[in-house]
């Protein structure tokens, strides 16, 4: 257990260095908290860019606090997805690459170990990053529009946080195989997007789909209830995310010890 915390030490410290406890937090809260202020503050914006006829008002149907939310969420969705593969996409395929991994494996450091350290800390990153942009989203569509319950909030943010983390689990899992971070990205992000597609065209026979988890939590932002189908789609996430876990595990010993 203390040689594990001591792995995990060091990749809050590699996190820390590269400035990602400081950017990433932002990032996620900018492209949260823009929808808000955007949405409230359309007419004023359509308005100072001109080309209206004078005189005409511009009268937009206010959106719900639910809709409001929901939008900040499918920000995150995509642009906040897109971070956290750029982010894991080198967290050990980069290592592998450059030597690194093989000299912290040859001291009496289990395989085990050092997959799941990386894994915890992007967890710790992301989980983090993903609360503050969502909480200050949920603030301010409550200043601006309407309260959404604290308790819907925190179920919302519990139910989709699954399909994050099983997004970090699939690109840790094509670090463990593939050398270069380049591909792991560009592999990850088109199995995100089919897998969403196939979902999306296919729901009422992908009820249980993972990447339904986004449509059935904007569903409940709006509506007050989820889905019936939620609850087979968190068991097969979770399952997913302990498979692929294994899985990482067992392929990065057999490639090292290659």
């Amino acid at each position: 257990m203390k040689q594990w915390v001591t792995l995990l030490k060091k990749e809050m410290l590699e996190l820390a260095r590269n400035f990602k406890w400081i950017w990433v937090p932002l990032t996620f809260i900018l492209i949260t908290v823009k929808e808000p202020l955007t949405l409230y503050y359309l007419p004023q914006i359509i308005d100072s860019l001109g080309g209206l006829p004078e005189g005409a008002v511009i009268e937009l149907p206010v959106p719900s606090g639910g809709e409001a939310l929901a939008a900040s969420l499918s920000q995150i969705n995509t642009l906040g997805v897109l971070i956290i593969v750029l982010i894991a996409m080198g967290s050990i395929s980069s290592e592998r690459k450059s030597g690194v991994a093989g000299l912290i494996l040859v001291k009496p450091v289990s395989y085990a170990g050092f997959v799941t350290a990386k894994w915890t800390s992007l967890m710790m990153l992301i989980w983090l990053s993903y609360f503050l942009g969502y909480f200050l989203s949920w603030y301010y569509v409550g200043i601006l529009f309407e309260f959404i319950p604290f308790s819907h909030f925190l179920q919302s943010f519990f139910v989709y946080g699954i399909w994050l983390t099983l997004i970090i689990t699939i690109v840790i899992l094509l670090n463990t195989f593939i050398i270069s971070p380049g591909a792991v990205g560009f592999i990850s992000i088109g199995i995100i997007v089919i897998v969403t597609l196939l979902s999306t065209s296919l729901s009422h026979l992908l009820e249980w789909s993972p990447a339904l988890l986004s449509a059935y939590t904007n569903t409940f932002i709006m509506g007050g209830n989820f889905p019936d189908e939620l609850l087979p789609s968190i068991i097969v996430s979770v399952i997913t995310i302990a498979l692929s876990m294994l899985a990482s595990i067992a392929i990065f010993k057999r490639r090292e010890l290659a």
